[in-house]
């Protein structure tokens, strides 16, 4: 085996990429507050070919340095939009048809590997602040949280792994 060049990957241009169709699905970042993070949420975005991601509250957005470090100018190729409020946002999402999912655990929150998308339904994924998660005015309006079991010490992911686990699950489902 050998590791493959960049030539070798496919991957798509700028312009394809723009061009493509999307995955039914948007990202909602709830007062997340690394920039580091929010650069690993444009990678993640980009590789899994996001419709948008919607950047909430006191989440930094580009054009930043520390962004476009981790997103190694993902934040160039996945649309995005600022909304000043979470709320607000998933309001407007749901009038669009959407439904809203929460990544947070939660009494009665959906085991990510019981989590079955409905084909066709659009669908935003709602990702909450480092410390304290999504806010509880933001789940009461959700149609559901997904929560990913965890074996360990620890009580969670970091927000991005979150994502990265997330959202591989919601495309591999939409694949088959």
């Amino acid at each position: 085996m050998r590791k493959l060049e960049v030539e070798e990957m496919g991957r798509l241009t700028l312009e394809e990429f723009k061009a493509s169709d999307k995955f039914p699905f948007v990202i909602v970042l709830d007062n997340i507050r690394s920039l580091n993070n929010v650069g690993s949420f444009f990678r993640t975005a980009d590789a899994f070919r996001a419709q948008k991601i919607i950047l909430c509250g006191y989440t930094p957005y580009p054009p930043h340095r520390e962004i476009t470090r981790s997103a190694l100018g993902a934040e160039r190729s996945v649309d995005w939009e600022q909304s000043p409020e979470t709320l607000q946002a998933v309001t407007q999402l749901r009038a669009e048809g959407y439904r809203i999912w929460c990544v947070e655990q939660v009494e009665g929150s959906v085991l990510l590997q019981d989590f079955n998308p409905q084909p066709g339904v659009l669908h935003a994924f709602v990702f909450g602040n480092e410390v304290e998660g999504v806010s509880d005015d933001v789940i009461k309006i959700s149609d559901g949280c997904v929560e990913i079991p965890q074996f360990g010490t620890k009580h969670s992911f970091n927000v991005s792994v979150s994502a990265g686990i997330v959202l591989w699950d919601y495309v591999r489902k939409n694949l088959t």
